[in-house]
């Protein structure tokens, strides 16, 4: 059986063809990074109107690469949860067309149970109950994952997402977008420990929120103090530069590597997955690392290639499917950020 899966939750137009073995026949995914880049972030309105020109031919390419035809698909799986209203809507309506014309089966998924799953992925055997990081764009949350489906919220952000920092720290440095990639750059060069940013939470053993408003306007106020400065005219060195990174990248590792360890512990479980696009930044993976080595746990982080948004993590549908779990043409996009603490700060 051929699963196509559609992924079109933010800014990436994706589609892969997986089967029941899990395997992935082909996967394409259409970047609109580009598109973004003059704005230092995802415009929702582009990123929809970009969907919409793209998602067909993704399609078509998908099947083209897997030497398949519509009519060989056996179901057909859709992010439809959570994400940009408009960047969904296409996807899903996509989706439902192409279940309908066809016959088949339809399946919704949950964008941020695929960012764990993709652990699964990687790992090639079952990996739940486990403890789920999920560090993106736009989330930054702790699960204790019971199963593919049953994620219980153990804790989030109350603000920015880890990323979301990452490309507005990046913009005020002067930095491209995405921010996550250009931070770890400009930070090679520089001292993680040189300026003291703040580390919000991080000593609260009561909770296992996350906070990274404050921490973008400290960097804010490092580089050109209170007020409403205008950045371009803000002259900074690139040791500076380069030192401010390195010290904001460190803090965001720290708050992300300290709650996971505190989530592991107080959970009791023995395993800890991680996903999403930050989970490519190669510093919190060798912290993560150094956490799974010093609470002698095991770790599993999506690989790079399925960090980033694509539709190859919709293999979550198989489980679905093999429970006999459909979704009917009344599916719908439910958009939106996931802040399920934002009440208890």
């Amino acid at each position: 059986m051929n699963l196509l899966t559609i992924e079109s939750t933010c800014d990436e137009t994706a589609a892969a063809i997986i089967n029941e073995n899990l395997e992935p026949l082909a996967s394409v995914v259409a970047s609109q990074e580009k598109l973004h880049e003059r704005f230092n972030g995802v415009v929702p309105e582009i990123a929809a109107r970009a969907h919409l020109e793209r998602i067909m031919p993704v399609i078509d390419e998908t099947l083209a690469k897997a030497q398949l035809k519509l009519a060989d698909i056996d179901a057909v799986a859709v992010a439809h949860t959570p994400g940009l209203a408009g960047s969904l809507l296409v996807g899903v309506s996509v989706a439902k067309t192409l279940a309908w014309s066809l016959g088949v089966p339809l399946v919704g998924v949950n964008h941020l149970h695929g960012h764990i799953y993709a652990c699964r992925l990687a790992a090639g055997r079952d990996i739940f109950p486990c403890v789920g990081l999920i560090v993106s764009g736009g989330h930054s949350s702790l699960y204790d994952c019971l199963g593919p489906s049953e994620f219980v919220p153990l804790g989030g952000t109350i603000d920015d997402a880890a990323g979301e920092a990452f490309d507005k720290v990046a913009s005020m440095l002067g930095l491209p977008y995405p921010g996550g990639p250009s931070i770890s750059k400009c930070a090679a060069d520089g001292d993680p420990q040189g300026i003291p940013f703040p580390r919000p939470f991080l000593q609260d053993q009561s909770r296992l929120d996350f906070s990274f408003s404050g921490l973008k306007t400290a960097v804010r106020y490092e580089i050109a103090g209170p007020g409403r400065p205008d950045f371009s005219a803000v002259e900074i060195s690139d040791q500076r530069r380069a030192d401010i990174a390195a010290s904001f990248e460190q803090a965001v590792v720290d708050c992300l590597v300290g709650k996971a360890e505190l989530a592991v512990r107080k959970s009791g479980r023995g395993r800890l997955c991680v996903g999403g696009g930050v989970a490519a930044n190669r510093k919190l993976r060798t912290a993560l690392e150094e956490l799974a080595a010093r609470n002698q746990i095991e770790l599993i982080i999506a690989p790079f290639s399925l960090c980033t948004d694509n539709a190859v993590m919709g293999a979550i549908a198989w489980e679905k499917i093999k429970a006999g779990s459909y979704d009917d043409l009344s599916l719908d996009a439910t958009p939106g950020l996931i802040r399920e603490n934002v009440n208890n700060a």
